[in-house]
């Protein structure tokens, strides 16, 4: 997709592709400019597209031959800002898209979907009289009301205080499961995609990088620039090794062997020619052990509750971080004793310059 700009034709998406099947929670994830939200509006149909087609349940409902108008796709949305009706109350918010509907079966419905979202004492309340959180869970029933084939939320927790967003997205994945609805979200934080999405696309620039299981893009990331985007880590450099038919990762933490088969594919792919590698570690593969060898000194660290995050400098002056149980207060400029502990090892091929 591409917009006409005073500067000129821009590409917004290119080469987008993903699927998501019936019941599945997907998400978008990606920083601002990427493309998501463009997306997620086209899918709505309040964009056309350029290339390709969106089909829904089979359908095509955009292509360059093809549009289906935007309220007969049987897609619901809920907006960044809720837009909930001012002068109606919360009941007649919920109704707004039943008209149609007999009244006695209006009735039942709006009830219904009041108490899925848990809103029904508040159903003669006006959106002013309600917390972010409940303007919210207002839009949700009004979105899902019609019993939508698809329902689509845009950043639906930015408006929300940060200590509410990931409960509210756990409570939210319960309410879509429940009435076994088929969803797709598109939000810049990876906590609220991972609390709530089955299957998340990192995007970037306009295309997917990746389009995975939560876990599988923190574990399993497809480039660095996944593994930058999702969740924190360190990259230390490190060479693979082969000897007597066995391979292993060698870099400053130690030497690791690769027992799984795609791990050994992806090292060798990563390493190619020159046998040169990043190795990837997150926080929680960093284990403190006051009887390791290896010392690391720390240079910073941040109080997370239940434990630190510390950043540490190894004997190299590399950089890595460490999640550790905030019972071990170390103070800044001590050594401590660490060890790396991971079930797999992830690496990714060292960028040379072309020149």
């Amino acid at each position: 997709m591409a917009f006409d700009t005073p500067g000129g034709r821009v590409s917004v998406i290119d080469g987008l592709a993903f699927e998501l099947r019936r019941g599945q929670i997907g998400c978008l994830l990606g920083p601002s400019g990427c493309g998501k939200t463009t997306a997620l509006r086209a899918i709505a149909g309040f964009h056309r597209v350029d290339a390709g087609e969106i089909r829904l349940d089979g359908r095509v409902v955009a292509s360059t031959t093809a549009w289906v108008e935007p309220e007969r796709r049987g897609v619901g949305v809920v907006f960044q800002d809720y837009a909930l009706f001012p002068h109606l109350n919360v009941a007649d918010n919920v109704a707004f898209g039943l008209r149609s509907v007999a009244p006695e079966r209006r009735r039942e419905r709006i009830a219904r979907m009041l108490a899925l979202v848990g809103m029904k004492p508040f159903a003669d309340r006006f959106p002013h009289e309600l917390s972010g959180g409940q303007q919210q869970r207002v839009a949700l029933a009004r979105a899902l009301d019609p019993d939508p084939a698809l329902l689509l939320l845009d950043e639906p927790f930015s408006n929300l205080d940060p200590d509410l967003r990931e409960r509210l997205a756990m409570e939210l994945r319960d309410i879509l499961n429940e009435a076994r609805t088929t969803a797709l979200l598109v939000t810049h934080d990876q906590y609220e995609a991972f609390a709530m999405a089955d299957v998340v696309g990192v995007m970037q620039h306009g295309r997917i990088a990746q389009w995975d299981q939560p876990y599988r893009l923190y574990h399993r990331p497809s480039t660095r620039e996944v593994a930058d985007f999702v969740g924190l880590g360190s990259f230390l450099s490190g060479r693979l090794q082969q000897r007597d038919g066995r391979a292993s990762v060698v870099f400053e933490l130690g030497e690791l062997p690769i027992h799984a088969r795609t791990d050994q594919a992806l090292a060798g792919a990563s390493a190619g020619l020159h046998g040169e590698i990043q190795v990837l570690l997150r926080p929680d593969d960093v284990i403190h052990d006051d009887h390791s060898n290896l010392h690391a000194e720390v240079i910073r660290k941040a109080f997370r509750g239940a434990q630190f995050l510390y950043t540490l400098r190894l004997p190299s002056g590399a950089e890595l971080l460490a999640l550790v149980p905030s019972h071990h207060n170390h103070a800044i400029g001590e050594r401590i004793g660490i060890r790396f502990d991971a079930d797999h090892v992830v690496t990714f091929p060292v960028e040379r310059d072309p020149t």
